[in-house]
C-alpha cells in the first residue's frame, strides 16, 4: 500500500494508516471504481472514507480533487471533526469561508452537504477525480449518487479516480443502498459488473470487532450497542445486518408470516382492486382476496376467516423510486389486460387523483377506459393516515392487519409481489411525527396497502366466555375473557 503522506510533511512519517482487516482491504481496493464500506456502528467507516482520499494527495498533487457529501451540514460536522484530527498532520489546511481542505501540492478536498435531491444538480460542470458520501443510507433515493458519479471525471491521467461511500444499516435509503451494493453478493468481496456503466462495484462489510483500538479505548462500546431499545436495531449496529432494519416503521412485518408462495385463488372469494398513483414517482396497483373461511394454504398454515390476501401486483418504476411516466389512459389500459375475465367488488385509488385541474381528473381519464373495457372503476379511497377524533388511520388498520390475532396475521402478500416485499420493511418513521411513515422514503406500495386496509376496516374485539342466565322469562349471556372475534 502506499504512504498516506510523503514523511517530511509529518512529524511521525504517517498521518493516519488503516487497521489490518476489512478497513485495509477496503482503503487498498482502489482499482474498484465504486466501493461500499457498510455494516457495525463503530467499524471505521469515517475513518476509512478520510484516509482513502489521503492516500492519493502525495501521489497526483493538483490532479487530485475531491468532495465529500453528508446528508445536512450539521451532520458534516462529525466528519469535519474527525478530519481536524488527520488532515493537518499530513500538511492539510481548512479553509473555513470555502469548506475545503487544501494542500501544498495542490489537492483538496471539499466538505459539502445534499439534502435533496435537486441539490445534486449545483454540481453540474464540476469534476472531480475521488467523490465520497458518508452515511449513504440517509439519503431516501440514489438520484443524488447517480447524477454526481458523472461527475467522476479527470483530462489527466488518474487511473485510480474513484467514488468510495460508508454507511450502517438502516436509515431512509436503506433499500436502495442494499439493493445496489449488498443484494448482488451479501457476503461482500465479490466485485459485481454494472451492466449499464461497465464498471465494477464492490461491497465490503464492516465489523465492530475489527475496530481494535475503538475496543480497546472503549471496552463497554458493544455493551451499549446491546442495550438498544430494539432487536433489529442491535443486529444492524453491533452486527451490521443487512436482513434487518433500525427504525422500521413496520417492525411486525415478518417475510415467513407474511408472505405466502402464490397458490389457486378459489374462485368464492370476492376480489377487489387498490391504487396509489404515480408518474415521475413509481405507481402501485394490488390485487386482494378476501378468505371467506379458514383456508390451509401448502405450507400447512391456515389463512383465517376474514384476511386478505395480495396476490397480484403491478408496480411502475423505471428503477429505484423513478416512474415510469405513463400515461392515466396507458395504466388503464394494463389494469385491464391484468385482470382479464376476473371479476372484481371494487377498487380505490389515491383520493387526490379525483382533483380536477382545469379538465379531467387523473380518476375519470382512468375510469372511462376502465368502464370501456367492462372493468370496476376506481372510487377514492380513505386517505386517513393517522388516528383522527378515536377513529384508527389507514397506518393502524395495516399494522393490526399484520399483527393479527393469536399469532395469524389478517393480511398477507404473495411471493411475487417483489415491491411490496422489498419497500414496505424499509419504511422508516417520520422523525417530526413519529406516529406517520417518512413520505421521503419509497412509500407507493405501502400507500396503496393502506387505501386497501381502509376499504376493509378490521377491529380484533376479544369475544368472552358466556354463561346463561334466567331474567324474567328470558336468557341472555354474561361476558367473560375467552377468544377474539373478527368484525
Amino acid at each position: 500500500m502506499r504512504p498516506k503522506v510523503r514523511p517530511e510533511e509529518s512529524p511521525t512519517g504517517v498521518a493516519w494508516s488503516p487497521q489490518p482487516g476489512p478497513q485495509t482491504d477496503a482503503i487498498t481496493a482502489d482499482w474498484c471504481p465504486e466501493l461500499f464500506y457498510g455494516g457495525a456502528a463503530g467499524g471505521g467507516k469515517s475513518d476509512f472514507l478520510l484516509g482513502d482520499f489521503l492516500q492519493d494527495v502525495p501521489t497526483y498533487g493538483q490532479y487530485w480533487q475531491g468532495v465529500v457529501f453528508r446528508r445536512t451540514y450539521n451532520e458534516l460536522e462529525d466528519l469535519l471533526r474527525r478530519a481536524r484530527e488527520i488532515f493537518p498532520i499530513s500538511g492539510g489546511s481548512w479553509h473555513e469561508q470555502a469548506k475545503t481542505w487544501s494542500w501544498a501540492n495542490g489537492a483538496s478536498l471539499r466538505m459539502r452537504y445534499i439534502e435533496r435531491d435537486h441539490d445534486a444538480t449545483r454540481y453540474q460542470g464540476h469534476a472531480y477525480t475521488w467523490i465520497g458520501w458518508d452515511e449513504l443510507t440517509q439519503w431516501p433515493t440514489d438520484y443524488g449518487y447517480r447524477f454526481l458519479r458523472a461527475r467522476l471525471r479527470s483530462a489527466h491521467n488518474i487511473h485510480t479516480k474513484r467514488i468510495r461511500a460508508a454507511a450502517n444499516p438502516g436509515g431512509v435509503g436503506h433499500h436502495w443502498v442494499k439493493a445496489y451494493f449488498v443484494d448482488p453478493a451479501p457476503g461482500g468481496y465479490e466485485p459485481i459488473l454494472d451492466p449499464v456503466t461497465k464498471h465494477r462495484r464492490l461491497f465490503i462489510p464492516a465489523k465492530l470487532r475489527d475496530n481494535k483500538i475503538l475496543l480497546a479505548s472503549d471496552p463497554t462500546y458493544a455493551d451499549r450497542l446491546r442495550g438498544l431499545s430494539s432487536d433489529s436495531m442491535v443486529r444492524a449496529w453491533l452486527e451490521g445486518d443487512w436482513t434487518v432494519i433500525e427504525g422500521a416503521y413496520f417492525d411486525c412485518w415478518r417475510y415467513d408470516k407474511h408472505v405466502t408462495d402464490p397458490f389457486p385463488v378459489p374462485r368464492e372469494w370476492a376480489r377487489f382492486r387498490s391504487m396509489d398513483w404515480g408518474s415521475a414517482r413509481p405507481f402501485s396497483v394490488g390485487w386482494w382476496a378476501i378468505v371467506t373461511d379458514d383456508y390451509k394454504i401448502t405450507d400447512g398454515r391456515v389463512l383465517p376467516r376474514g384476511a386478505i390476501v395480495r396476490y397480484r401486483e403491478w408496480y411502475g418504476a423505471a428503477s429505484i423510486n423513478v416512474g415510469l411516466k405513463m400515461t392515466a389512459e396507458e395504466v388503464a389500459e394494463g389494469i385491464s389486460e391484468r385482470e382479464d375475465q376476473e371479476t372484481l367488488r371494487y377498487g380505490v385509488l389515491d383520493p387526490a387523483c379525483f382533483r380536477e385541474d382545469g379538465g379531467p381528473s387523473i380518476a375519470e381519464r382512468m375510469n372511462k377506459v376502465l368502464i370501456r373495457h367492462k372493468r370496476r372503476p376506481f372510487h377514492a379511497a380513505d386517505n386517513a393516515r393517522v388516528p383522527q377524533r378515536g377513529s384508527m388511520g389507514g397506518w393502524d388498520q395495516m399494522r393490526a392487519r399484520l399483527v393479527g390475532f393469536d399469532e395469524l396475521p389478517m393480511i398477507y402478500c404473495f411471493a411475487t409481489c417483489a415491491a411490496s416485499i422489498r419497500t414496505i420493511p424499509a419504511l422508516q418513521h417520520d422523525v417530526t411525527k413519529m406516529e406517520d411513515v417518512n413520505t421521503e422514503g419509497e412509500d407507493h406500495a405501502a400507500d396503496e396497502w393502506r387505501y386497501a386496509c381502509m376499504s376493509r376496516p378490521f377491529s380484533p374485539v376479544k369475544k368472552v366466555e358466556t354463561k346463561a342466565i334466567k331474567i324474567g322469562y328470558t336468557t341472555r349471556e354474561l361476558a367473560g375473557p375467552g377468544d377474539w372475534v373478527v368484525y
